[in-house]
């Protein structure tokens, strides 16, 4: 059990750093206004606070403890005003693209801002959920 768990934190350390789900914060200095521009055109049409818990097809009882806790916790404080949306990474998906995702992910956006609550969810959400309601709570709370 702690070889899984120490993979597991490993995989997520890496895989929370390869993951640039920073779309549009402009905070790569590569980004051109106009790539800019265009991947944030469908971002910016809303100003909707929305969850995205990307996950694999095969998943652990930590990666289900997440979706469960994540869903939770929005219907819970906020009910319809904040959607939460479950996505598979191995199927095609615009948002797997757009958001350059390539492994379990937990996003809170709002426009052309993203909060990536990845490494919070996993330490969390079987262990400490309330924990993981309140991180919730208050991200998506500062983007209202």
């Amino acid at each position: 059990m702690k070889k899984i768990i120490s993979f597991l934190s490993l995989v997520l350390l890496v895989g929370a750093t390869a993951v640039s789900a920073q779309c549009c914060s402009g905070k790569s200095a590569q980004n051109t206004k106009k790539q800019k521009a265009s991947c944030c055109s469908s971002v910016q049409k809303t100003s909707e606070v929305k969850a995205y818990y990307f996950h694999a097809t095969r998943r652990c009882a930590t990666c289900m403890a997440v979706e469960d806790v994540s869903k939770a916790a929005i219907q819970e404080n906020f009910g319809k005003k904040v959607s939460f949306e479950s996505i598979n990474v191995e199927k095609e998906s615009d948002l797997v693209k757009k958001y350059k995702i390539t492994g379990q992910t937990l996003l809170i956006v709002h426009g052309d801002r993203s909060v990536n609550l990845t490494n919070t969810a996993f330490l969390n959400a079987r262990t400490n959920p309330d924990k993981l309601k309140s991180k919730i709570k208050s991200t998506i709370e500062s983007m209202l």
